[in-house]
């Protein structure tokens, strides 16, 4: 058994005390101690992060050893379980990659975050929002999807309803559990709230890459504010406004933060893949040669300072970092510290930098 002390988050609240773990790397209790016999050091549950593209200078789509780098590296972040997300592609190049990292959703290898499963981003999306994705789009067939989905466990689908020439494809694909977002979309209010009717779940990085809001013409991003229980939002400061971020915040009660990051995350500026473009990292963000933002390089620490910043209390930030992320996914035994809950948690200073990071009861080395 091991133990640790610290100021520690729980569905009760802030509660100074020790948190125990087993040989099966679950919490097994947590027992209150008087505040001054406690280090000076917050504890919360371990970042869940639903939209990874990269990291550590790895790109998802070059195959499994990326994948076990990008987890590595999200892990010494304070991200102890993540979504690996794919972007648009051929369907052969999809399914090797598929292929290539199923065995990475079944095993965690040490020192790496748990990897749940694959965030498929497109390829069924609408050219006209491709952002900085390959312009690789497709229309969504239910065959091939079927296809991909025996290859490995995929979590999330983004796409753009508007693109289905089957509608019914989206009650068949969410009865099957998979949470569908609509991402990379241009559009319309009420197609949106159909989508959202059919079995659409989510939002791909809200406000960006789809139909933007105006008062006669609300778009996507209304039938989000005004329908949506759940959204993901890249907090990293860059891509949306703080005072946008509020806003969702006030409108989707499970708004949550996802870093959306690319293989620049981790690394010094230069230049860096995402799937078959090359990206820039300068100043702080990730873009292509045109200056559009591609994914980014934020780590959830960072996105966790950032909520904080722009005036969110502590506990909502982290629960919109690992609470939410963990009931969207119907995750019973993460984003929580509570007992028979994973020993998944990150450790942090009073200005919020991270000092350890437990993944599953492993205590992660936070150097490369």
């Amino acid at each position: 058994m091991r133990t640790i002390e610290g100021n520690l988050y729980t569905r009760e609240g802030m509660l100074p005390g020790r948190l125990h773990t087993g040989a099966d790397g679950r919490i097994t209790g947590i027992t209150r101690l008087p505040a001054d016999q406690v280090p000076d050091r917050l504890i919360l549950p371990g970042f869940i992060d639903l939209h990874v593209h990269g990291g550590g200078g790895a790109d998802l789509m070059e195959g499994a050893d990326a994948a076990h780098i990008l987890s590595r590296t999200h892990a010494r972040f304070g991200t102890t379980s993540l979504v690996a997300t794919t972007v648009s592609a051929a369907h052969e190049d999809l399914k090797k990659v598929l292929t290539a990292i199923a065995p990475l959703c079944d095993t965690r290898h040490p020192q790496s975050a748990r990897i749940l499963g694959v965030h498929l981003e497109g390829p069924y999306l609408n050219r006209v929002k491709l952002g900085a994705q390959p312009d690789q789009i497709q229309h969504a067939d239910a065959s091939r999807i079927r296809e991909l989905c025996e290859l490995a466990p995929i979590r999330i689908l983004t796409l753009a309803p508007e693109m289905l020439s089957n509608q019914a494809l989206l009650q068949e694909l969410s009865t099957a559990g998979i949470r569908l977002q609509i991402g990379h979309s241009n559009g319309s209010y009420e197609q949106g709230k159909r989508a959202l009717e059919q079995g659409v779940s989510g939002f791909t990085h809200l406000f960006n890459a789809m139909s933007g809001l105006h008062h006669r013409e609300p778009g996507m991003v209304g039938a989000a504010l005004a329908h949506a229980e759940y959204a993901e939002i890249i907090p990293d400061l860059l891509h949306v406004h703080p005072g946008a971020v509020l806003a969702a915040l006030r409108s989707i009660p499970g708004l949550y933060g996802v870093s959306d990051a690319t293989a620049a995350t981790g690394m010094p500026d230069g230049t860096y893949l995402l799937g078959s473009h090359q990206v820039h990292k300068c100043m702080g963000g990730v873009r292509l040669k045109d200056g559009t933002l591609a994914g980014s390089c934020l780590t959830m620490d960072q996105a966790l300072r950032n909520l904080v910043k722009i005036g969110l209390p502590l506990q909502t930030a982290s629960d919109c970092l690992s609470l939410r992320p963990a009931r969207y996914l119907g995750l019973t035994d993460r984003g929580q510290l509570a007992a028979g809950m994973m020993a998944d948690l990150v450790v942090l200073d009073n200005d919020l930098k991270i000092r350890q990071v437990w993944v599953e009861g492993e205590n992660i080395e936070l150097t490369a």
